[in-house]
């Protein structure tokens, strides 16, 4: 099979992807490379007709209180419906043109905005309903932004408009061979040869899970140079054989400009998926519809966010 982790972003030119092929039970992965043309990316992964899993950093899901009022069965159902509705992917400037219709806000930064005003503009009951349960805050990690809110460096919501409205609807829209994990199953009961599994992938989960701790900034090239011991180790403990390109690249720090922490961060984040593929992690999803149905969840995590869903 393959198996693939994009690292998205609305710039282009920091959207990247790292790609590994398994044979005989052992992976052997390429350097990273630019994500380029939407339009030619799952045909590109299923040029060899193989079962492919694709992470992917950015949301997969709604959260609860917001999807509470959708008529849609379920998260993909909403995303197949988003076809043809452009205004739901344009940022309020404003509290004035939030809506659930047209939910991502702010534009731009502006004196007094709260997180409790936006939640009030999209009828829900708080801020806390912003957020997806797999957003909050774990003994192991601190919380992620909300889906919805766009700005900031921890926001993720501009990526997800990115990938949804000019890549993933239109994929669903085509009837492309594509799965959403977990909303249609288990990450292996979806795999098939001429199929994408697409998975929400967090390379900051992922690098817990492999043992990895940056001594600094993954924004700097220096602590990704002095991790390359402990990340060749957590490839040969995943059964990763990195191309010459790759292992250049990962002694290297990735390179001194300002796309090496993306490259970084597709590599981390295909351990992780590869790491769930093999069985290093379980395939975990908790046993919650509203989960299974509508927020989605982080493949690899198994801590559960504190505080009821």
């Amino acid at each position: 099979m393959i198996a693939a982790h994009a690292d998205w972003s609305t710039d282009p030119r920091k959207r990247w992807i790292t790609r590994a092929c398994r044979s005989g039970g052992a992976w052997r992965a390429a350097a990273p490379e630019l994500v380029g043309d939407t339009a030619g990316l799952l045909p590109r992964l299923l040029a060899a007709g193989l079962p492919v899993a694709l992470g992917l950093d950015l949301p997969l899901g709604l959260p609860r209180d917001y999807a509470a009022a959708r008529r849609e069965a379920d998260f993909p159902a909403f995303l197949r419906g988003l076809a043809g509705r452009p205004e739901f992917f344009v940022v309020s400037p404003t509290l004035a043109t939030v809506s659930p219709e047209r939910p991502f806000y702010p534009a731009r930064g502006i004196a007094g905005m709260t997180r409790a005003a936006h939640a009030a503009a999209l009828g829900l009951a708080g801020p806390l309903g912003l957020s997806r349960w797999c957003d909050r805050a774990t003994a192991e990690r601190p919380a992620g932004a909300p889906l919805f809110w766009t700005l900031g460096a921890n926001q993720s919501g501009k990526a997800a408009i990115a990938a949804w409205r000019d890549w993933i609807v239109p994929a669903l829209t085509a009837a492309a061979p594509i799965r959403l994990w977990p909303f249609e199953g288990g990450l292996h009961a979806l795999l098939a040869p001429g199929t994408v599994v697409l998975a929400e992938v967090y390379p900051a989960e992922a690098l817990r899970h492999c043992g990895l701790t940056l001594g600094g900034s993954k924004r700097a090239q220096a602590p990704r140079r002095a991790l390359a011991p402990a990340l060749r180790a957590a490839m040969a403990a995943r059964r990763v054989t990195p191309d010459a390109a790759l292992a250049a690249m990962v002694q290297a720090g990735f390179g001194a400009d300002a796309a090496g922490e993306d490259r970084f961060d597709s590599v981390i984040g295909l351990l992780g998926l590869i790491g769930v593929l093999d069985g290093a992690r379980p395939d975990f999803v908790p046993d919650d519809p509203w989960i299974r149905r509508w927020e989605g969840w982080v493949l690899g995590q198994t801590a559960l966010p504190r505080g009821p869903a």
